[in-house]
C-alpha cells in the first residue's frame, strides 16, 4: 500500500541532521506496517522491538541508560549484530517503557550513527502525563489515515492520482464522473488502512463496515483500559456526540449536546485525552484574521472532527444505498461528511494550521482559515455544485485576501483572487496556492 510518508522516511534516513524519529498517530493508522515496510526496503536488517508487556525490555531500560549496554542487550534479545550502517532499530509501543523514550537523548548525543524509529498508539497521552521526554533530541512525523490521493492509488487508480498531482485539470474534468464515484467510495470507506485494503480486495461495503465497527470497538476498549476511570463516561459521551455536533447547520461544538446542562470544565479533560490519542481534531474559531492566526484564537469556540471520514460515516449509520443516490451523499448530514473530508486532506500538511472564522454577529462564517505562515487563505466548503458563497463574498469585501478558495463538486476554475477547486482535488490546495 502506497503511503506518501514513506518519502519523508527516506529523506530522514539520508539527512545529515537525522535524529531518532518518533512516529505519532492514532491506533490502526498503519504506523507499525510503515516502519517495518521502510526497514525492509531501505535497510539490509531491521531489529523490531515491541515494548508492550515486554518484561525483558523493561528490565533492560530500568538500570542505567548507557548506550553501549543497551545496544548489547538489544543484540542479545534480537539475536543479531546491530550495525549502524545497515540496520534500522524500531521501538514499537515505546510509551510502555518510559525509560526507552528517555534513552533517545543519549542515542542522539552519544551514538547518532544509529537509525532509530519509535511509535506508540497512546504516545501522546504518555507525553502529557509527564513522561521524561528528550526535547530537541528527536524528529517527529505524524501519520494519518490515507488521503484521497493515497486511496486512489490503493484502489488501482494511480493514473488518476497522478493527474491531480500534475494539476492537469482539463484532463481531470474529462473524467469527472470517475473522480466523483471514487470520492463517494472514499466517504464510505475512509482512509483506515485495513478498511481500504478490504475494499480494494473485495469491493464489498459490508466487509468494510465490519472492519470499521471493529476499529471503533477497539477505540471504546481503549477508553476503559487507558483513560482515568473518572473520565471514561465523559469520553464516551463526548465521542458519541460528535456526529450530531457535525450534523448541525452551525458545527460549533456545544457541550449541551453531550449532556444536558454540560459545561466546559466537565469535558475539557475528555477532549484533551481524545486529542492526545489522535482520535479527534480540534479546529478553533478566529474573529480577527491576522497573522499569526494562533494569536487570535477563541479558546471557547471550536469544532471537533474525528480522525477519519469513513469512521464518521460508520458512526452515523450511513447506508450503502446513499452511494447510489446521485450526489446526495455529499449533502448528507448538512455536509458534515464533506467538511470532515476536507479537514482530513488538509491536516496532513505539517506546514499549515487550520481554524474557522465567524464575525461577531454570526452572519458570516468561513469553514476553514488556512494559515500557511505567509498568507491566510479562506476556504468555503460546498457539498454540491452550488457556488453561491455569501459568507466568502462578505469576507473578501472586508479583508481583501490575496487568494480565496471555494471547493465543491464544480469543475476547476481560476479567476483573480478566487480559486474554484473540485472537492476531489482538495489535497492540492496548498501547492496550487503557491502558484496563484
Amino acid at each position: 500500500m502506497y503511503r506518501s510518508a514513506m518519502k519523508t522516511l527516506y529523506q530522514w534516513k539520508e539527512s545529515e541532521y537525522r535524529k531518532p524519529l518518533i512516529l505519532q498517530g492514532a491506533r490502526q493508522v498503519g504506523k507499525t506496517w510503515l516502519m517495518k515496510e521502510f526497514g525492509q526496503n531501505a535497510y539490509e536488517h531491521t531489529v523490531y522491538i515491541n515494548f508492550d508487556s515486554n518484561t525483558q525490555m523493561q528490565g533492560l531500560f530500568a538500570a542505567d541508560l548507557d548506550v553501549k549496554r543497551i545496544l548489547l542487550g538489544l543484540e542479545l534479545y534480537a539475536g543479531v549484530k546491530i550495525n549502524p550502517a545497515n540496520t534500522l532499530l524500531i521501538f514499537d509501543e515505546v510509551q510502555e517503557v518510559p525509560n526507552a523514550l528517555k534513552s533517545l537523548k543519549y542515542f542522539y548525543e552519544n551514538a547518532p550513527q544509529y537509525h532509530i524509529i519509535c511509535a506508540g498508539s497512546l504516545l501522546g497521552i504518555a507525553l502529557h502525563q509527564g513522561t521524561s521526554f528528550p526535547v530537541g533530541k528527536v524528529d517527529f512525523l505524524h501519520l494519518y489515515p490515507l488521503t484521497f490521493e493515497e486511496f486512489l492509488i490503493a484502489t488501482g487508480k494511480e493514473s488518476f492520482a497522478q493527474l491531480l498531482n500534475d494539476h492537469d485539470f482539463s484532463m481531470v474534468s474529462s473524467f469527472q464522473q470517475t473522480y466523483m464515484d471514487a470520492l463517494k467510495h472514499y466517504y464510505y470507506v475512509g482512509g483506515m488502512p485495513e478498511a481500504v485494503l478490504r475494499f480494494s480486495q473485495t469491493q464489498d461495503f459490508n466487509l468494510v463496515r465490519q472492519v470499521q465497527q471493529r476499529i471503533l470497538s477497539a477505540y471504546e476498549q481503549d477508553f476503559s483500559k487507558h483513560a482515568p476511570l473518572e473520565i471514561v463516561p465523559k469520553i464516551r459521551m463526548l465521542w458519541n456526540s460528535i456526529p450530531s455536533q457535525l450534523a448541525k447547520e452551525n458545527k460549533k461544538f456545544l457541550y449541551g449536546l453531550v449532556r444536558e446542562g454540560g459545561r466546559a470544565k466537565e469535558f475539557e479533560t475528555a477532549i484533551m485525552w481524545l486529542s492526545d490519542c489522535g482520535l479527534i481534531h480540534k479546529v478553533s474559531r478566529i474573529t480577527t484574521p491576522a497573522l499569526p492566526l494562533k494569536a487570535y484564537e477563541d479558546l471557547k469556540a471550536f469544532k471537533l472532527f474525528v480522525l477519519d471520514v469513513g469512521l464518521l460515516s460508520c458512526m452515523t449509520g450511513l447506508r450503502q444505498q446513499t452511494l447510489l443516490s446521485g450526489n446526495d451523499l455529499f449533502v448528507e448530514f448538512k455536509g458534515a461528511l464533506t467538511e470532515q473530508y476536507v479537514l482530513q486532506q488538509l491536516i496532513t500538511d505539517p506546514d499549515i494550521s487550520l481554524y474557522y472564522y465567524t464575525n461577531d454577529r454570526g452572519s458570516c462564517e468561513i469553514d476553514f482559515l488556512i494559515d500557511t505562515s505567509c498568507d491566510i487563505i479562506p476556504l468555503e466548503v460546498k457539498a454540491a455544485r452550488n457556488l453561491k458563497a455569501k459568507s466568502l463574498k462578505t469576507y473578501r469585501e472586508k479583508y481583501s485576501p490575496a487568494l480565496s478558495v471555494r471547493t465543491s463538486m464544480a469543475d476547476y476554475r481560476k479567476e483573480p483572487g478566487l480559486l474554484d477547486l473540485p472537492l476531489y482535488a482538495a489535497s492540492e490546495l496548498k501547492k496550487l496556492s503557491r502558484s496563484s
